[in-house]
């Protein structure tokens, strides 16, 4: 399609920190999200998921979309034109590659352990970023990144995070933690623990956390019926 691209924001927690994947373009400075452009007869949620996969190697994610980009000037005539380079087609001022086009935007949330993501054909590097320490980025993608976190944020606060952030088994702290990294802001304990329990979606263990320097606080899980549930439903008490 003409004119309408998809770029997508994968999010990862590794190391207490919020981390962004993004592609080392061949041969050019800077980084890019995984994106690229709509078949005609693809659904658009379908051409995601394919451009996810051809694009980083990822396959079988929920990619949300949630914006769509369409600054006028948003264009980057170095990375259009790379395409016709690495193709070896000799690329006419006029071809629509090289004009205008609008992005729309989808975010995912991954198990940063169990991602195995490589570069694809126009890509010399696949890489995890800090949030808070990005790298150069190509076009608008700063932008894109910094609006995908402000939904994440936005929907921190009415639906359930950290089925694919956080391992199978963990803390409340460990909780605690992937929620203040997200909202870049320090939480009640208290409130905060008080607030998780209201939802009825935690699972507490009988298992502690073994080698910490205080007392072994328990481990806890999901319980996946209920932690769906409330993604469909919204949960019933906000932040």
């Amino acid at each position: 399609m003409p004119c309408v691209s998809i770029d997508c924001v994968i999010f990862g927690f590794h190391d207490n920190q919020l981390k962004v994947l993004l592609l080392k373009i061949e041969h050019l400075e800077g980084w890019a999200l995984p994106g690229g452009f709509i078949y005609k007869d693809e659904h658009i949620d379908d051409s995601a998921r394919r451009i996810l996969h051809e694009r980083t190697g990822l396959q079988d994610i929920f990619l949300q979309q949630f914006y769509v980009f369409g600054d006028a000037k948003r264009s980057d005539e170095n990375i259009t034109k790379l395409v016709f380079e690495k193709t070896e087609f000799k690329a006419p001022e006029n071809n629509w590659l090289l004009q205008r086009f609008l992005t729309i935007g989808y975010y995912a949330l991954v198990n940063f352990n169990a991602v195995h993501a490589a570069p694809d054909y126009f890509s010399e590097a696949c890489e995890w970023h800090d949030i808070n320490n990005l790298p150069s980025l190509a076009m608008d993608h700063g932008g894109i990144i910094q609006e995908a976190l402000r939904t994440l944020r936005t929907h921190l606060h009415y639906e359930p995070v950290g089925y694919n952030l956080l391992p199978e088994k963990f803390t409340m702290p460990e909780l605690q933690h992937l929620y203040e990294t997200i909202l870049d802001e320090k939480l009640d304990r208290r409130n905060f623990q008080r607030k998780m329990f209201s939802y009825h979606i935690l699972k507490r263990l009988k298992d502690r956390r073994k080698g910490v320097a205080h007392k072994a606080p328990f481990l806890y899980s999901f319980d996946l019926r209920k932690y769906h549930k409330a993604l469909q439903e919204g949960l019933q008490t906000a932040w």
